[in-house]
């Protein structure tokens, strides 16, 4: 799970017991990144239940001064010992499950920016390395200089450009896929209200058809939908909601148990369905 913090009042929305309340349901991964700004939080949340967690964070993600949403990567080897060290301070554990390269770089070439993660492994600083925001190529060149664990992209009913290159690629090298995104954004949530512009009208029809058929949400639906992608590509898929909600987290949870059918998962893709 990926914890988006938030300051409400409301119990059902307070950061930690989101986390709390996942890890109760069985949950394991808690994702987060220093670009979130939320290591001291998730440090202090897990803090008594570190054995339960699979903690992952990412680095390379400078944001820009003054320009709302703008960044630079800093992926050269000094910055990457530097900023496991920081998140590992802020985080206040010993050792990084999963460590990410968060972004792509224009300028340092991959196998740099890995060899010095896999100098991190050396000295016990985490276990395992991750990419996020690359190529298929990137991914491949990266792999031949260390074992890549994890790839994490947007991934969704919506957004499947990754099955192009990138899932053939994660699945050739035995790189588990860490679907981030998996209800676009919370539009999923939102889908009886969203406009066909942002959710195309077949599509929405489909999740509500087969929404209606599981008695489950087309939210959950769609969350399922990502889940089947390991059945139809024959690669490990780990989707990653957001929430800042118990209860989206409950009902994100309950997605998982949600089994569709063949004929439901063409429904849900236009390609198959207009076939």
């Amino acid at each position: 799970m990926r914890l988006r913090e938030d300051t409400a009042a409301d119990p059902d929305r307070d950061p930690v017991a989101v986390v709390h309340a996942a890890l109760d349901a069985g949950v394991t991964m808690v994702d987060t990144a220093d670009a979130y700004q939320n290591e001291e939080l998730i440090g202090r949340t897990i803090r008594g239940r570190r054995g339960e967690v699979l903690l992952a964070s990412k680095f390379g993600l400078v944001w820009g001064a003054g320009i709302a949403g703008s960044f630079e990567v800093r992926a050269d080897p000094a910055y990457v010992q530097q900023a496991c060290e920081a998140s590992l301070r802020r985080l206040d554990v010993e050792v990084i499950d999963l460590y990410y390269l968060h972004h792509r770089s224009d300028t340092i070439p991959i196998e740099d920016t890995v060899g010095a993660m896999s100098d991190l492994v050396t000295q016990g600083k985490i276990r395992a390395l991750g990419l996020s925001n690359v190529t298929a190529e990137d991914l491949r060149r990266a792999h031949a200089v260390h074992p890549i664990a994890a790839l994490q992209e947007q991934w969704s009913v919506l957004q499947r450009d990754v099955e192009t290159q990138l899932v053939p690629a994660a699945a050739d090298l035995g790189t588990v896929v860490v679907a981030h995104s998996p209800n676009g954004h919370g539009l999923m949530h939102q889908v009886q209200r969203t406009a066909d512009e942002q959710l195309p009208s077949d599509l929405r029809a489909a999740l509500e058809e087969v929404a209606g058929a599981h008695d489950a949400t087309p939210g959950q639906v769609a969350l399922a939908w990502v889940h089947h992608r390991q059945r139809v590509h024959d690669v490990p898929v780990i989707p990653l909601p957001g929430t800042t909600r118990v209860s989206h987290l409950r009902a994100n949870v309950a997605a998982a148990d949600l089994d569709l059918s063949d004929d439901e998962l063409r429904r849900l893709d236009p390609t198959q369905a207009a076939s």
